[in-house]
């Protein structure tokens, strides 16, 4: 190496140290490859892009890739980035049991598998796991439904209610389901919440790939079938996009008009619409899981195994896999409601007020 070509790496290395950049990220340049479900829910957007924005201010080279709901070119996009000689992927799965065959082969390539915000299970190929407090959040859905509940119809009981779960494919809706029934269970073991469908469990009321349309069309069936004399007082949705189909259906036959109050729904996410409607009173309750931090804790993952150094993580016993227990980092999320929306994201600067007009 000639003295200029030495005198020249190390001032690269000085000028990554002092952006506060990673050496072996400066030094090497690694590629990421980052793997999401799909762009049509907007909280996949936003990870998207925090996440490419986190990972090239620490120096590292991204693929971002969506799948579109697809699992075969989900499959074929984490074979790509593989071959493209990516030295992590962050894998946020469609089908968190479909990816076994393709982890091996990312293992065979010494590529380190990060599972984002939903769990890869059936492999042993999977390194860490980055998410929110999956339980927490159902219990905030849950909370949020009761609350709601005494606040809007305080002299009803029993209260009518119905249950829309996300995707059994995913594994954190049985989490987030857990969470909710874990307080919304001994209501109804108290008579004081009835649920008029008789629809429980996740395998009943698990709503495939979080589809609004499949949950307005299920949401109709049974206002149709069990709601003739009765009126329900509330919906549990797991998310923002379930809500604004819930809304639709429950409008259709003129909740929120006249004397017909609208229900306390539920969701998660704090998209736009979905805080937009309860602003509009549509919507009680959302869960914000704030991306950029998800992004952060990401980043300090990869940048910590590319150093060959262990991942700060703060959950060893939650998350088995069905082959491993894998190690996790879970932030904290926030339930938003009409009262304090504007707190927690407006002044975070996560949204601006004139997005939410």
């Amino acid at each position: 190496m000639t003295k200029l070509t030495k005198l020249t790496l190390a001032a690269s290395l000085a000028t990554g140290l002092a952006l506060g950049l990673p050496a072996a990220a400066t030094a090497a340049e690694g590629l990421v490859g980052i793997s999401m479900p799909e762009k049509v829910t907007a909280r996949w957007v936003a990870d998207g892009d925090n996440m490419v924005k986190s990972f090239q201010e620490a120096g590292y080279q991204t693929d971002l890739q969506y799948a579109n709901d697809d699992i075969p070119a989900q499959l074929s996009q984490i074979e790509n980035m593989i071959t493209k000689g990516a030295k992590v992927l962050v894998i946020a799965a469609l089908d968190g049991t479909t990816l076994s065959n393709a982890l091996e082969n990312a293992h065979a390539a010494g590529t380190k598998v990060i599972a984002y915000d939903r769990l890869i299970r059936e492999t042993p190929n999977v390194d860490y796991y980055a998410t929110f407090d999956n339980f927490k959040v159902g219990v905030m859905q849950g909370t949020a439904l009761v609350e709601g509940l005494k606040e809007r119809f305080p002299d009803q009981k029993p209260w009518n209610v119905e249950l829309f779960g996300g995707s059994p494919d995913d594994n954190n809706a049985y989490f987030f389901y857990d969470g909710a029934m874990s307080v919304i269970q001994p209501l109804i073991d108290s008579g004081d919440i009835v649920i008029p469908s008789g629809q429980t469990g996740l395998d009943r009321v698990g709503t495939l790939r979080w589809d609004a349309a499949t949950a307005q069309s299920r949401m109709d069936n049974i206002l149709s079938a069990n709601y003739g004399d009765k009126q329900v007082h509330a919906v549990l949705s797991a998310n923002d996009g379930l809500a604004r189909g819930i809304i639709s259906s429950v409008k259709g036959v003129g909740y929120g008009s006249g004397d017909l109050k609208m229900p306390i729904i539920t969701g998660q996410d704090a998209e736009i619409p979905g805080i937009k409607a309860i602003i509009d009173g549509d919507q009680y309750s959302t869960v914000f899981k704030d991306t950029r931090e998800l992004a952060k804790v990401t980043v300090g993952m990869v940048n910590a195994m590319l150093e060959g150094k262990e991942p700060e993580v703060n959950d060893t016993k939650t998350y088995d896999n069905g082959i491993k227990v894998v190690p996790s980092y879970l932030l904290e999320p926030v339930s938003v409601t009409a009262a304090n929306w504007k707190q927690v994201l407006v002044d975070s600067g996560y949204y601006t007020e004139d997005q939410l007009k």
